[in-house]
């Protein structure tokens, strides 16, 4: 599957073809839904968007590494290597990362800022050494770089039917509600991390602060106040999400499918976790496999329609 993929694309060179093999490996196994939502891009569109998701994974589990003493020191000379060889890679140097050099070769095709890679370096940076978030300008500063530059450097590979400027904002809100999704469904984790991604200030307006969070991991219960506090950063995701979905008709229709399924599934955790009353502290909230299939095949239909009549080959070369 994949070499049509690659073929599709252009893509001709063996160790090129292997860089991007391997981008969309990290994803396979890192990211369900969204490697569901690519199976609904043409296949020409799809090695860009694992080189790009792929070098933000690789760098996300760089930061994530498992606290200890030196830990953060070590994660934060792999994560300056990286700056360093993803510069030079992005000048048209030759290096010997496969990732690097996938998401270089992405760049080029699609003429994506390269500023892009710095703001998310920046808040994987941020990740090293930042454990709390005061207010909601704070937090945004982070989320910015973490996830709503996602949403851009998708963009040119995605295509748009005007201006790329006017979809742009809508890109950048789908990033930022995924990410406000993560941070929800994720919050005990992140606790084991030593990390809190929700605003301290709106967190206080409800009584409940980093101890009252770990009160509830250890006890594996969400107590009344936490539930309200989380339920307030509930409907702000609820909000970036309805933000969004107004602009995935302003995309290409060829990629119009697979967004909108990416959107469904992902807002469908908030759901999720809606349902459980917040039991964040005790499950993992998902969407199972059958509701992921069945969303994902009516979309199909719409896919493979959009296709035909549109000019997939076209934004495989950033002609959109």
């Amino acid at each position: 599957m994949m070499h049509t993929e690659l073929d599709a694309a252009g893509i001709r060179a063996s160790e090129l073809r292997e860089s991007y093999r391997k981008c969309r490996d990290l994803n396979a196994r890192h990211g369900r839904t969204f490697f569901l939502a690519t199976r609904l891009l043409a296949p020409a569109q799809r090695p860009a968007i694992h080189a790009l998701y792929g070098f933000a994974r690789w760098a996300d589990d760089i930061v994530d590494e498992p606290p200890s003493d030196d830990a953060a020191d070590t994660a934060a000379a792999r994560l300056e290597a990286v700056a360093r060889n993803l510069h030079d890679s992005l000048s048209g140097a030759l290096g010997d990362d496969p990732i690097l050099a996938a998401l270089a070769d992405t760049a080029a095709r699609y003429r994506i800022e390269h500023a892009l890679f710095d703001d998310f370096l920046d808040s994987m940076r941020m990740d090293l050494t930042v454990t709390d978030y005061p207010d909601r300008v704070a937090l945004d500063r982070y989320v910015h770089g973490s996830a709503a530059v996602i949403g851009l450097q998708v963009l040119p590979v995605l295509g748009t039917v005007g201006a790329r400027a006017e979809a742009a904002p809508y890109a950048a809100a789908l990033g930022k509600a995924f990410q406000l999704t993560n941070f929800l469904r994720d919050i005990a984790e992140d606790l084991d991390r030593g990390r809190v991604y929700l605003p301290a200030d709106e967190l206080a307006a409800f009584g409940v602060d980093r101890a009252r969070l770990h009160w509830c991991r250890t006890n594996r219960r969400t107590d009344t106040r936490v539930r309200s506090a989380l339920a307030a950063q509930h409907a702000v995701a609820r909000e970036w999400y309805r933000y969004a979905d107004a602009g995935i008709a302003l995309l290409h229709p060829v990629s119009r499918p697979c967004v909108a399924t990416a959107a469904v599934l992902y807002s469908e955790i908030l759901d999720r976790i809606e349902e459980s009353e917040f039991a964040v502290f005790t499950e993992r909230a998902t969407v199972g496999n059958a509701r992921r299939t069945r969303v994902a095949g009516a979309a199909m239909a719409r896919a493979l329609w959009a296709r035909r009549g549109g000019r997939a080959r076209a934004l495989a070369a950033g002609g959109i």
